[in-house]
């Protein structure tokens, strides 16, 4: 009796050592959580879909699809997921752009001062240098707006070519001004100027191309400040 009872003991731990080594039996979900489940991941599968096609419309070559739901694409792409290249044609940038700005401030008395250059294009080179995860005002805010001013003036004498000089004037300016701020030393800023310095990249000395020309510097007029600029900014 005894070696019996130890028999079905050494019996009953070997199944229960057996059942332990199993893998646990998968959880039964209830009918409700399968349809919910089914649901939610459809809906994802789809609006996955749905984005990467109006992302392969936006950078393909215009086409009958995406001329007629060009303000729909646009609305979802920008500014979030702007492209900068266009597919089938990418077209890197060739040229490095550095945008300075400097200020003129005025005392109650009237007595004039212009300050030195900042350099704004070095202040977002700064942000993004070394950060893994840089802001998107960082990388395009400042380049698009001088890309926009760019397209819409005669750089022969800074006249405005579009309806819309007039607006790429003024957000260049708002730019410029929230970065030095609104005054300096203690006295107000007046006016604010812009200087871009266009380099054309090197090419590597295995091409045997020519040379880069040296880089164009382009002032922009004296633009005046007023209290309605700067509304808004800080």
């Amino acid at each position: 009796m005894a070696e019996t009872a130890e028999a079905d003991e050494h019996a009953e731990h070997a199944e229960h050592a057996e059942r332990l080594d199993q893998p646990p039996a998968p959880r039964a979900r209830s009918a409700p959580a399968r349809v919910v489940l089914v649901a939610a991941a459809a809906l994802l599968v789809t609006a996955t879909g749905l984005f990467l096609g109006a992302v392969f419309l936006h950078v393909a070559p215009a086409n009958s699809l995406s001329r007629e739901y060009r303000e729909q694409l646009d609305g979802l792409i920008y500014p979030e997921f702007e492209q900068n290249w266009k597919l089938f044609a990418p077209n890197p940038l060739q040229q490095n752009v550095a945008v300075d700005a400097r200020v003129r401030t005025a005392s109650a008395d009237g007595d004039a001062v212009v300050h030195d250059w900042v350099g704004l294009t070095a202040q977002d080179v700064a942000a993004i240098r070394g950060n893994p995860a840089p802001g998107h005002a960082d990388q395009n805010l400042l380049r698009r707006a001088w890309d926009f001013y760019d397209g819409s003036h005669d750089a022969q004498d800074e006249s405005p070519t579009t309806e819309r000089g007039r607006l790429a004037e003024e957000y260049l300016k708002r730019i410029a001004v929230q970065r030095i701020g609104r005054g300096v030393d203690g006295r107000p800023v007046v006016a604010v100027e812009l200087r871009v310095t266009t380099t054309t990249v090197a090419p590597p000395d295995w091409s045997g191309e020519a040379a880069p020309p040296a880089p164009r510097v382009r002032e922009l007029p004296w633009w005046p400040v007023r209290d309605e600029d700067v509304r808004g900014l800080w």
